[in-house]
């Protein structure tokens, strides 16, 4: 996810709050909250805020401050990071590396940690991997046998998953849909009876679309939320069904980063054919009393009624 500070709403790193301390290149007094620390060699994956920049670990930056090499999705978002909390590159490699760059810049990276090096790795905004680059590196990292750890911290699908009103104890992070309307639309489809809360991303040019497409698929009444610019000037979280959503931004202007986060679909009523195709092989092993007892607990049926239709079955 793309970082950016609080400031012109849809704008990158603007008015940020830099703490009194050492002056920076522009002339402003920062503090160096990073601290040297004695990093293992290996590949740390590190988190960076996703909107406020005062949203980094400690360790984050002592990582940032400590590590031989560094390497980022945005080498400019890193550096004005790293100015704010007054953390020194000094004669540090700051390498780029993203989707476009990666096999080109890989080898540097795996090279870099063959030599015993610790190498830092950011994306853009919020948690590498996650909706961003990593992976590749990432894996390499492993199967060359390397030390591959993380600063963990900000990362907008979770920021997103505790404000929106809707269940959190399963959620399935789908990342982006699909441009494509016809391809958006299957995936959706593919993802509508999934029995968890979705997290998706979208960009604000496609977000009608996917609310349009999302209450055709999903069902006009599934609840939603639609978070706007966490932790900006900005913030907005608009919840309610998928047709309020899609209502309250039907005809205003939208912009910033976006997370849509979907309530997940409605169990399936359990049949009575459900019932009986799960009491006839639950018989086969089972008592009649713990089979019914069994089946009803995993169909949500009352057990006298499960009861009944397995004495049924025993007796013919």
């Amino acid at each position: 996810m793309r970082w950016q500070g609080r400031g012109r709403e849809g704008s990158t790193a603007a008015n940020l709050c830099v703490p009194p301390g050492q002056v920076n290149a522009r002339g402003r007094e920062v503090a160096a909250s990073g601290q040297k620390v004695d990093l293992a060699p290996g590949l740390y994956f590190v988190a960076t805020p996703i909107g406020a920049a005062r949203d980094i670990t400690l360790r984050a930056l002592d990582i940032l401050t400590s590590a031989d090499v560094l390497a980022a999705e945005d080498t400019r978002t890193l550096r004005h990071l790293m100015e704010i909390h007054g953390v020194p590159l000094g004669d540090r490699s700051l390498l780029s590396y993203h989707d476009h760059n990666g096999d080109r810049a890989r080898p540097k990276l795996m090279a870099a940690l063959a030599q015993g090096k610790s190498v830092a790795y950011a994306s853009e905004a919020g948690t590498p991997l996650v909706a961003d680059p990593g992976f590749q590196l990432g894996r390499a990292a492993i199967s060359a046998g390397h030390l591959v750890t993380t600063a963990p911290g900000p990362s907008a699908a979770i920021a997103a998953l505790t404000v929106a009103g809707l269940p959190s104890d399963r959620f399935l992070f789908a990342g982006f849909a699909p441009s494509a309307g016809g391809a958006r639309r299957q995936w959706l489809a593919d993802l509508a009876a999934v029995p968890a809360t979705l997290v998706l991303y979208e960009s604000p040019a496609r977000l009608r679309a996917l609310l349009t497409d999302l209450g055709e698929i999903f069902g006009a009444d599934r609840r939603a939320a639609v978070c706007r610019e966490l932790t900006k000037r900005f913030e907005e979280v608009v919840r309610g069904t998928l047709q309020d959503v899609a209502a309250a931004f039907a005809e205003r202007p939208v912009k910033g980063e976006i997370v849509v986060v979907i309530d997940r679909a409605a169990p399936r009523s359990a049949s009575a054919d459900d019932a009986e195709a799960m009491l006839k092989e639950a018989l086969e092993c089972q008592s009649i009393r713990d089979a019914a007892a069994s089946v009803a607990e995993a169909l949500g049926l009352p057990k006298r009624q499960v009861y009944q239709m397995a004495l049924k079955l025993s007796a013919g």
